[in-house]
């Protein structure tokens, strides 16, 4: 039987190696945090970190059309509900909703008109029987544009509104008389 001199197990050790792997793997960590906050930095102080929370993590989601004010000024009423739960895409949509690539990010001119709201998404908690988040879409092709309900302020929607308007008519929820049906 061989053995092995003292110099040649030296050599052999792992530990540099081991040290190397765990620094390599905290440094893409500490990478893939930081991307992944430059990448919604500004969705999360539009939305709120509640609301992005919300969009990414309600147990149900319904679409809601011919949005209208509530009778007591909090947030909007909807005549017409669809559960779309378990919709195709929906997951895809979460994640687009939270990018700020998906945002044109100028300066929105004035407050709209609650009425140019076409349709809204609600977000609900686990056995909530009323959302937890309202987004409320304008899909007007010239200038389609997403607020919170109950906050203030509008973002125009840049590249997610042809998505979101295809994906709204794949699932069935394209808003009453098209998206221009105002």
């Amino acid at each position: 039987m061989k053995t092995v001199s003292p110099e040649l197990r030296r050599g052999m050790s792992g530990g540099p190696l081991v040290l190397g792997l765990l620094g390599l793997a905290a440094g893409l960590a500490a990478f893939a945090v930081w991307f992944q906050w430059n990448q919604t930095r500004r969705c999360l102080a539009f939305f709120g970190p509640a609301v992005a929370t919300r969009i990414q993590e309600a147990r149900r989601v319904e679409l809601w059309g011919h949005l209208r004010d509530r009778p007591d000024g909090r947030g909007l009423e909807a005549n017409q509900r669809l559960d779309l739960s378990s919709a195709r895409g929906l997951v895809h949509l979460r994640r687009g909703l939270v990018e700020d690539a998906n945002y044109a990010w100028t300066q929105p001119s004035g407050s709209r008109d609650p009425d140019l709201w076409d349709v809204a998404l609600a977000f609900f908690d686990r056995g909530s029987e009323s959302p937890t988040a309202i987004l409320a879409f304008d899909l007007d092709e010239s200038d389609p544009a997403v607020t919170v309900v109950g906050q203030p302020g509008h973002v125009k929607l840049g590249r997610l509104a042809g998505g979101l308007r295809r994906w709204l008519a794949a699932v069935g929820g394209e808003p009453p008389g098209g998206p221009d049906h105002r």
